[in-house]
Order: C-alpha cells, then sequence, then structure tokens
C-alpha cells in the first residue's frame, strides 16, 4: 500500500490498560511521549511503543469467529478505520499536528495460549495485521479525529564521475543502469523512490560538495561509479572515506573476492560502501558490466541495511 499517496485515516477508537497481557478500554484521547503513550503498560523505549490495528480487520476477523469484538480486545492503542493497515511498510508515518508515529514492524509473534483470544478461538488476528509504530514527534489524539497516513519515499543519487563521459565524448552508462537496477528493487519491495542524478568531470571538491548536500538532505541511498582504480585521476574513495561515519568493508569484499578470483583485474578496484548520517553509500567502478556485477550482490542487502541504519530489529 505504500506506493499510495497521503491520506486520511479515521481514529474509531483510543485505546489504553495499565497491564501488559490485557484488552485494553477505549479512553476519549491519548497523549504521546517519547516514551510512547502516557499511562499505557507498554510505554517506555523501543520500537513497539504505540499499536494499531484496523476496523477492517476486526470485523473481518469477526465474521471468521462468529463473533462480535470490540475496539481494544485485541490490545491494540488505535482502531482506525479507512486503509488495510498490514498492507504499510516500516518506516511509513502517520502524522496528526505536532504528532509522527513511524511504522517499525507489521504483525508480531503469536502470545498463544497466553492471549485471551487465542485460547478461546484458537487464532488471532493482530499478530498478522496489527502494525506498530513509535513516536518521533510528540502530540496529543481524541476519538474520532484523523491521522495522516505518509508512505515512505526513498530518494536515491547516483554520481557518475567521468571527464570524456561530462565531456559528452562518450554515453555515460554504468549510472542508467545504476538507476534501473534501483528502481526494479523499489517496484518489486513496492517502495516509492525519487532519484537524483549528477553527470561530473573527475574533480574531487564538486564530489565532496554533491555529497555534503546529499548527506544534508538525508538522502537514503548514494551510488557513485567510477574512479575507484589507482590510475591517476581515479580518487573517488579518497573523497568518500573520510566522510563516512561507519564503514562497511566486509560488503565490497566479497564482491572482489567473488569476481576476482576468475578476473584478477577485478581485485584493483577500491569500491567501498558505508554510512555518512542517514545515507548508504557506495563507490562502484565505472564499467557498466561491473556495477551491474555489484548491484546484483548488493541488492538482497538494501532492505536489511537500511532498516539496521534506522534501529529497526528485523529478526
Amino acid at each position: 500500500m505504500n506506493n499510495a499517496r497521503s491520506r486520511e485515516v479515521r481514529i474509531h477508537s483510543l485505546n489504553l490498560s495499565a497491564a501488559k497481557g490485557t484488552s485494553k478500554s477505549p479512553v476519549p484521547s491519548l497523549s504521546f511521549t517519547l516514551r510512547g503513550i502516557e499511562g499505557d503498560a507498554h510505554a517506555g523505549p523501543g520500537n513497539r511503543q504505540v499499536s494499531l490495528l484496523g476496523l477492517e480487520s476486526i470485523r473481518k476477523f469477526g465474521k471468521e469467529a462468529n463473533r462480535t469484538f470490540n475496539a481494544g480486545d485485541f490490545a491494540e492503542n488505535i482502531t482506525t478505520e479507512g486503509i488495510d493497515l498490514y498492507l504499510c511498510a516500516p518506516l511509513d508515518r502517520f502524522v496528526h499536528g505536532s504528532l509522527v508515529l513511524e511504522v517499525t514492524q507489521i504483525g508480531k509473534k503469536c502470545h498463544g495460549d497466553q492471549c485471551a483470544i487465542f485460547r478461546e478461538v484458537g487464532k488471532c488476528v493482530m499478530p498478522r495485521e496489527g502494525i506498530f509504530t513509535r513516536v518521533v514527534h510528540e502530540g496529543k489524539l481524541e476519538t474520532g479525529q484523523s491521522l495522516v497516513y505518509q508512505p515512505k519515499t526513498y530518494r536515491y543519487m547516483v554520481i557518475t564521475l567521468s571527464d570524456r563521459a561530462s565531456a559528452g565524448d562518450y554515453e555515460d552508462r554504468s549510472g542508467p543502469a545504476i538507476a534501473a537496477l534501483f528502481t526494479n528493487f523499489c517496484k518489486q519491495q513496492s517502495w516509492q523512490c525519487v532519484q537524483e542524478k549528477h553527470l561530473i568531470p573527475d574533480d574531487p571538491e564538486l564530489l565532496k560538495n554533491i555529497l555534503l548536500m546529499a548527506r544534508e538532505d538525508k538522502t537514503d541511498f548514494i551510488f557513485t561509479t567510477g574512479g575507484t582504480g589507482i590510475g591517476p585521476r581515479d580518487f573517488t574513495p579518497d573523497v568518500v572515506e573520510p566522510m563516512l561515519d561507519k564503514a562497511m568493508p566486509g560488503v565490497m569484499d566479497f564482491v572482489r573476492l567473488k569476481y576476482g578470483s576468475e578476473k584478477p583485474n577485478a581485485l584493483l578496484t577500491r569500491s567501498l560502501a558505508g554510512v555518512t548520517g542517514q545515507s548508504l553509500v557506495f563507490c562502484l567502478p565505472g564499467s557498466e558490466r561491473a556495477v551491474r556485477e555489484y548491484m546484483e550482490e548488493l541488492i538482497p542487502m538494501f532492505r536489511h541495511m537500511k532498516h539496521m541504519l534506522h534501529g529497526l530489529d528485523q529478526h
């Protein structure tokens, strides 16, 4: 569902309980702090501070169980109406005024016999269709108000470094290859994505300035292509490495060793990966073939990398 645009979600009920493992009772309003909901048993640090369950899911489950359930019976803090919550994704947000809730988890492990509804019915809807959020900005909610659902948009940048390509002497192929592969990955993940691209000469200061702006803008993924060799104009890793807050040497070492075992020249690339601010950075070689080889290995890691960077434990 996070391919959808922002939309309003009606608050059917706000629910609170002072003890864990019990149903929650409807209340007219809730106050949210950075530790969760004031007075709620689940308040505290962590990523499961606030739980949400859709009225649509409750009604559907009620038909399956042949009985009626009330808001709060599944220990959800917020009972919503208007969207299928379980189709949201981590890092999507719900906003009302100053209040910002960020999705951290879809569903949960079923408590089995520790859950009153499971003991009665033999199953429960919360583990399948409930979602969990953390409080990013404090605020208040009242029953009957609305939250604005804001799907996460992933911003990525592709920087091609080449004197000749930037001068128009030949076509840049590696940059568009990265963009096509990453855009396809986003489609498979149902992620919205926005691309920014740069084709620049081999200029260290220009590269550094672009990277500083990308970091300031909290661009999610930054890819460079070109300048990773040992030639006199190959400086990309030398510019990027000092800007990293955390390096991920094992990522590129793995790719180098995989392809270097068949093509020793592949070991000469100084490709690197790391984190700067809230951005993931990948310095790739300048050939289209090498870019495709690297991206094939990197793509399966992207989702987990992004979740780790934002402190989401998806194990």
